[in-house]
């Protein structure tokens, strides 16, 4: 089991940055691709980025490419995903998301979600 807690969002002005950070528990957190999705009101789930299980492969939406990272720290048990340049269109709830296979992760199919945080993008 994984408990995923995301952590860091809010209000910010367009252009500006946000740093959003999920915790998870447990003692396999090495063993678990992670990756963060968002949800805009109205619209589907999407993908935006994930990291593989040691941080050596990362794969970002098209939407989010260069202005978006992330990284994890497994001694830590945190990812976070640092997210600039931010336009009103990135307004959505963010999720955390954790799964064993990274391909899975990418498809959206993951086993773990957290609750989200709510990052909103005034113009």
């Amino acid at each position: 089991q994984v408990q995923l807690v995301e952590s860091g969002g809010g209000l910010v002005q367009a252009g500006g940055s946000l740093r959003l950070s999920c915790a998870a528990s447990g003692r396999t957190f090495s063993s678990y691709a992670m990756g963060w999705f968002r949800q805009a009101p109205g619209k589907e789930r999407e993908f935006v980025s994930a990291i593989s299980w040691v941080g050596v492969t990362t794969y970002n939406a098209d939407s989010v490419k260069g202005r978006f990272t992330i990284s994890r720290d497994n001694d830590k048990n945190t990812v976070t995903l640092q997210m600039n340049s931010l336009k009103p269109e990135d307004t959505a709830v963010y999720y955390c998301t954790a799964d064993p296979r990274y391909k899975t992760i990418v498809a959206g199919t993951s086993e773990y979600w957290g609750q989200g945080t709510q990052v909103t993008v005034s113009s």
